[in-house]
């Protein structure tokens, strides 16, 4: 079967980082953004769309057009502060299962959709898609669970193989100037304080090139159900963050004074056995060499501003 795939959001922080993988493994990449002029590699070794997935008429002409073999779907509200509680995210349930239905229509065969470690009750800290609860406490988690479960039986009526990522805590190139990690890099390369809570939360963080190369890895196997994309490996925040101001030499810009919100769990790991032992993914990247990427991405980008 020759292998077409249909990428939606991939001009986004984890879609653009797949591409280099796909072709790799000889897909023909059809990319799907709502941005004009997208800002990627290979753009000669790609076929680039730019559609609307809200507007139905669009995303059935897309479809009919590529015909396409495999889709992975990225696509969704993810901007910081926002996505959390997002009236979009109802809108991008239901663009998401039309997206399913026009895919299986056009002959379509395997899909991988993004979701959340949001789905889980975090409660539970060490999250196993077999067998932690799925109990997400945010309007996002709750949509992208809700996805998930209609998804499995769509996929079933339509004799689809579908596997689900559910994505943990990324750091990398590319990711929204915002958030976390990017927020105290820039912080600290202009020589500012960076302000951040007490960092005793335990996290797992993934470097995004290995979180792209997760999803890849899983298009191209014939694994189905909910598979946690993570390192599996307990990290304080802080022990984080510190890491950061070493490679910068910046320790005295960090203050540790912020009040961490509310809700926010102490802990909250993947269980990647699943990832690992029937993927057959291994992490190439350790903490060291994706935050020195990511740095000097930050670094580069001031710099020729």
């Amino acid at each position: 079967m020759k292998k077409k795939v249909v990428l939606t959001g991939a001009g986004g922080f984890i879609g653009r980082h797949t591409i280099e993988y796909m072709l790799e493994k000889g897909y023909r990449v059809h990319a799907v953004d709502n941005t004009a002029h997208p800002d990627l590699n290979y753009k000669d070794k790609i076929f680039w769309h730019s559609c609307d997935l809200m507007d139905a008429n669009q995303q059935k002409s897309l479809l009919n057009e590529v015909r396409p073999t495999h889709l992975l779907h990225f696509a969704w509200v993810t901007i910081p502060g926002k996505y959390w509680t997002s009236p979009d995210n109802f809108r991008w349930v239901t663009a998401s299962l039309n997206l399913l239905s026009n895919f299986g229509s056009y002959g379509g065969h395997r899909v991988i959709l993004a979701g959340t470690c949001a789905e889980y009750d975090w409660s539970y800290g060490y999250c196993s898609e077999t067998i932690t609860p799925t109990r997400p406490s945010t309007l996002y988690g709750v949509c992208k669970n809700s996805l998930q479960e209609m998804s499995e039986h769509l996929c079933k009526q339509n004799s689809l193989s579908r596997a689900w990522g559910r994505i943990f805590f990324l750091y990398g190139p590319h990711e929204h100037p915002s958030r976390l990690v990017p927020s105290v890099i820039n912080s600290l390369l202009r020589r500012k304080i960076a302000h951040c809570s007490h960092g005793k939360q335990i996290r797992d963080f993934l470097y995004v090139k290995d979180a792209a190369r997760a999803f890849v890895d899983l298009l191209d196997s014939e694994i189905t159900g909910p598979i946690n994309i993570a390192s599996g490996q307990p990290v304080f925040l802080k022990d984080f963050i510190l890491e950061i101001t070493k490679k910068l030499k910046k320790e005295k810009l960090i203050k540790f004074d912020k009040k961490p919100l509310q809700e926010e769990p102490p802990l909250v790991v993947g269980d990647i056995r699943r990832l690992r032992d029937e993927v057959g993914f291994k992490l190439k990247y350790t903490l060291e060499n994706g935050l020195d990427e990511t740095i000097q991405y930050w670094r580069n980008l001031i710099k020729n501003k």
